[in-house]
């Protein structure tokens, strides 16, 4: 059973109970009665065939014997019935019609209500009209019959309001002005219209009818109101609209519809038969549109359309109306119908309407009727299904009219049964059945009920929707929504087509809504993971988990509590948020002490891939730490259990995030990882390693013959290890490493060829141990080192060399002792190489090195062509010729000699061509230099003097200098004065030619140093 607030009923009556009820019984066969049965089931075109109800309740206020009633077997075999179909959602949501509703109905009983531009006006049985808006708020108050109100009717513009009553008047009241208009009819009334436009209509026309069986229109005209009477004498008038030109009336005949245009009536539709009482079974009169009239009488539902009269050519008839009407769709239902309104729905099984064959021709005086009529004859309207309020009769004999009885027990006043609200297809599928929990339900007859329909007007987001009337009750009605949708799965725990539609509608753009509207996703969501753990789900509530917690760290952490208390913390663990939020450190401390103790190599992965900071690394060492120390293995350098190695690598990980690289690096050393050089780098561990650097280089050759074995190119000799050492050997002093490598010879030769590699000085001390090592590990180099260093022993390292009988070697540590001829003589004995013998002479520039060279030569042919091939500064060709026997054959000899004489040629022209471009620069910068030395320069009296920074001119007979340099001076700043003072430059000997050369001579001869300025440039001074 639903709770009354998934329906969207309010609180408004906290004591009221809750019931749900199915509808009784339909027959089972129609077809088994005869047509002419007084039974209110017999058949029409179509019978309506029992469908299964989806109940809603509301809380009303009840009687105790209501109560009591409800308790009997019967009502809990239907809900036992219930509970088959409760998994079929309803169609409609209610709630009590808020406001004053209350308040009024409290004082008085309801009686009428009508609907038209977003205002509700509802009639009492105190003979007042109350005008509400649509919340159920008072807006006006009018008190004008003394009897109860029957009916009422509102304009479009809901401008003006009229109500019949009891007491035989017609009021019609406008709500925005005083104007009242009163029509007294004598007799009580039953039903009234406005004119449709009747605020903005010229005739303001009214009709009404009621217990006279008179149906009168009232019109304004110049006089005043005139009354037309459009029917009489056929009984009472139960219920009249006007739609547009049309106005529908029933009377105990049946229904009637007038044309206002024509003044004719266009049609009769006959009561149904064996119908009960009309006073106690109303007929409802509802205009769908301006061609369609339903009418619900009795238990009988017809559908009317009307359309425009065809003309015919065969048989012309001036005198039938301008319209005419078809019965479209006739249904009988179970049940008395206390009102109907149409209801759309998506899915309803409807029953087209087939168009006319022909098109229909209008004649003048149809005119107005044009729009209405060719609308509907070629695009009928969308049809839609009926809602419909259904009374059951409480006594059987009101329907057979047998009223009269001297039983005292059927005397009594049987208790009503719940008004239903039944939405039906036009197909006659019954669609949807919910039984209302109306106040006071048990005392009120078919008459007593009203339904009105609200249309959705021009409001943004606004529905159509209804509203159900009794005496003591205002019920709101609505088209269950998307909310509602979600509201009704969650009640019946089926949460994840709740969260799938709330996705749905997401993905449309449309909101969860605000206030009382709202739906909450993520409490929705949270109870769907309730319900999955409480169901042992525990993998799915996990999946869910992401979508409901979001950012929300508190949530995370509550229900990954909850998962480790049900022991199904793996489950949950993939999506635990890392960032975004960031949990507590408890949480996922508590997640790698799980990994720790069920799954190792996750809680690596999960370390390496975890941001810093979110838990507590110190926490996670010190456990991970006495887990390694019970390992047995643990102590073991070598260990190959795979449990130790993982807790071991768990450990370089978090001291190296712990910011302690120097606790990680046993551990890296230990595991024989390739990074621990970038470690060592990384973090200026040198000053760790120091002791490790046997160690360290073992390990990196290990990593060199893996990689060699997989296949790749490796250079063994460039080791990371002997890097690191050479490249910090302030951290790491070389004798601590050459101490350590002693027993490795190979690596210690490593170490100490980088080592010389990069600075010959650094590898002084060991230089004979060097002679040693590349000796043995690296012969081709070894002449190279010989010839680079100066630090080792000579005869250490020549006694290695013959050790090793490494001959070049030999040659060269014999010249560096200076005995150079028994180097010649092994070159010449053991090598045998003439080009070796006389680069070795070259080297020694020893004139009796060559000597014995030539001396050695003068038997070997082999030597002579060598020489002369390779003749040059050092030896002069005459000499080696000369030595030469006669009769000795020398193969060569004329290719060596050709080659001698050529190269001779080659040398005197390339000298010959040198001292040509020698004589022309000479000449060249000779010109250049006397060009510069004799053009003239700019100079004035007030030019300073470079030596004393005073003007050159100051007296007529001072004396300046002017050097070739283009330096002007004083005299007396180049020497003392008095060397110049006998010369007597100003007199007239000196103006002549021959006495400037004279002056120029002497003074050139006592200035002897040249120019002051540049010789003072040149020390190095500055003038």
């Amino acid at each position: 059973m639903s709770s009354p607030h998934a329906n969207g009923l309010n609180g408004k009556h906290e004591e009221d109970d809750l019931i749900t009820e199915s509808p009784d019984e339909l027959s089972d066969s129609d077809e088994e009665k005869e047509p002419e049965d007084s039974s209110p089931h017999a058949l029409e075109e179509h019978t309506l065939n029992n469908g299964h109800t989806c109940n809603e309740e509301l809380e009303h206020d009840e009687p105790e014997d209501s109560a009591t009633e409800r308790g009997t077997d019967g009502e809990y075999e239907e809900e036992d019935d219930d509970e088959e179909e409760e998994d079929e959602e309803p169609a409609l949501k209610y709630e009590r019609l808020g406001g004053v509703v209350h308040s009024l109905l409290q004082r008085d009983s309801a009686s009428a209500i009508a609907y038209a531009n977003q205002r509700l006006a509802l009639g009492t049985h105190g003979g007042k009209l109350h005008i509400l808006d649509l919340s159920g708020q008072h807006i006006k108050s009018f008190d004008v019959h003394s009897a109860s109100v029957n009916d009422i009717s509102i304009d479009s513009t809901a401008e003006w309001v009229a109500t019949a009553s009891l007491d035989g008047q017609v009021v019609a009241h406008s709500l925005s002005t005083p104007e009242t208009y009163v029509f007294d009819m004598k007799r009580s009334l039953r039903t009234v219209a406005l004119e449709p436009n009747f605020a903005k209509s010229s005739t303001r026309g009214v009709v009404c009818g009621g217990m006279a069986g008179t149906l009168i229109l009232h019109e304004k005209g110049w006089l005043g109101y005139k009354e037309t009477v459009l029917h009489a004498n056929e009984g009472p008038i139960w219920q009249v609209q006007w739609r547009g030109r049309l106005i529908a009336w029933a009377n105990d005949s049946g229904v009637k519809i007038y044309d206002t245009i024509s003044q004719t009536r266009i049609t009769f539709i006959d009561r149904p038969p064996d119908s009960p009482r009309a006073d106690l079974f109303k007929c409802t009169l509802y205009w769908q549109d301006d061609s369609t009239l339903l009418i619900a009488w009795a238990d009988h539902i017809k559908v009317a359309r009307i359309r425009a009269r065809p003309r015919s050519t065969a048989s012309p008839s001036a005198n039938q109306p301008p319209l005419v009407v078809e019965i479209t769709a006739v249904f009988q239902l179970d049940c008395m119908i206390a009102g109907i309104v149409p209801h759309p729905t998506p899915s309803s099984a409807m029953v087209s309407i087939p168009p006319p064959s022909t098109t229909t021709v209008i004649s003048p005086s149809q005119a107005s009727f044009t729009s209405t009529a060719t609308t509907s004859t070629s695009a009928p309207p969308a049809l839609t299904a009926f809602l419909l309020l259904a009374y059951t009769p409480p006594d059987a004999s009101l329907l057979a009219g047998q009223e009269a009885t001297e039983d005292r027990a059927a005397q009594a006043r049987k208790v009503a049964e719940r008004p239903e609200l039944r939405i039906v297809s036009r197909g006659g599928e019954e669609l949807a059945a919910d039984a209302l929990g109306i106040a006071g339900y048990e005392r009120w007859g078919c008459n007593d009920y009203v339904l009105a329909d609200v249309e959705a007007g021009s409001v943004a987001g606004a529905e159509r929707y209804y509203v159900v009337l009794s005496p003591q009750d205002v019920v709101v009605v609505k088209p269950r929504d998307w909310r509602d949708h979600v509201s009704w799965l969650v009640e019946r725990k089926r949460y994840e087509e709740a969260l799938e539609e709330i996705e749905r509608q997401a993905a449309m753009g449309v909101t969860a809504g605000k206030g009382e509207d709202a739906v909450d996703a993520v409490e929705i969501g949270q109870r769907y993971i309730k319900h999955l753990v409480g169901e042992s789900e525990f993998a799915k509530a996990a999946k869910l988990c992401p979508k409901v917690c979001g950012q929300d760290a508190k949530r995370w952490e509550d229900w990954v509590f909850v998962f480790a208390q049900k022991h199904q913390l793996r489950v949950i663990i993939p999506y635990v948020p890392t960032e975004s939020p960031t949990l507590g450190h408890l949480v996922y401390e508590m997640v790698l002490a799980y990994f720790l103790a069920h799954d190792r190599h996750t809680l690596l992965q999960t370390i390496k891939t975890w941001p810093k900071g979110i838990y507590d690394i110190s926490a996670v060492i010190i456990a991970i730490q006495a887990e390694l120390d019970r390992a047995p293995s643990s102590s073991s350098m070598n260990s190959n259990s795979p449990d130790t190695v993982i807790l071991m690598e768990c450990l370089a990980e978090l001291y190296t995030m712990n910011r302690q690289p120097g606790k990680a690096l046993p551990f890296f050393l230990r595991l024989r990882r390739p990074n621990v050089f970038d470690l060592i780098r990384e973090y200026n561990l040198f000053t760790a390693v120091q002791d490790q650097a046997l160690l360290l280089v073992e390990f990196d050759h290990e990593l060199m013959e893996k990689r060699k074995k997989a296949g790749e190119e490796v250079d063994m000799k460039q080791s990371a290890a002997i890097t690191l050492l050479v490249d910090h050997i302030h951290s790491i002093p070389i004798a601590r490493v050459v101490q350590q490598l002693q027993n490795r010879p190979y690596y210690l030769y490593l170490y100490l060829d980088a080592l010389f590699s990069k600075d010959s000085h650094l590898t002084s001390e060991y230089a004979d141990a060097q002679v040693k090592l590349y000796a043995e590990y690296a012969p081709q180099r070894l002449i190279d080192f010989l010839r680079a260093s100066n630090y080792y022993s000579l005869e250490e390292a020549y006694k290695v060399c013959s050790e090793r009988d490494l001959v070049p070697e030999m040659v060269f540590l014999l010249g560096r002792m200076g005995n150079n001829k028994q180097a010649l003589t092994i070159i010449i004995e053991r090598l045998g190489d003439v080009s070796r013998a006389i680069d070795f002479a070259k080297e020694q520039h020893d004139d009796d090195l060559w000597e014995d060279l030539l001396k050695y030569s003068e038997t070997r042919p082999p030597f002579i062509r060598g020489l002369l091939e390779n003749v040059g500064a050092e030896i002069d060709p005459i000499r080696l010729i000369r030595r030469i026997r006669n009769g000795l054959e020398i193969p060569g000899l004329k290719g060596a000699l050709i080659k001698i004489l050529h190269d001779f040629n080659l040398q005197t022209s390339l000298l010959e061509g040198c001292q040509t471009i020698l004589d022309g620069d000479c000449a060249d910068l000779a010109k250049q230099l006397y060009k510069d030395q004799t053009n003239g320069f700019s100079l004035s009296a007030k030019t300073p003097c470079p030596i004393c920074s005073l003007p050159l001119y100051q007296t007529p007979n001072t004396l300046t200098l002017l050097f070739l340099c283009r330096h002007v001076v004083h005299a007396h700043c180049v020497g003392r004065a008095e060397e110049f003072a006998d010369l007597d430059y100003a007199s007239g000997g000196y103006q002549r030619i021959s006495g400037r050369i004279a002056l120029v001579a002497t003074l050139r001869g006592r200035i002897g140093q040249g120019c002051p300025v540049c010789r003072k440039n040149g020390e190095g001074g500055r003038a």
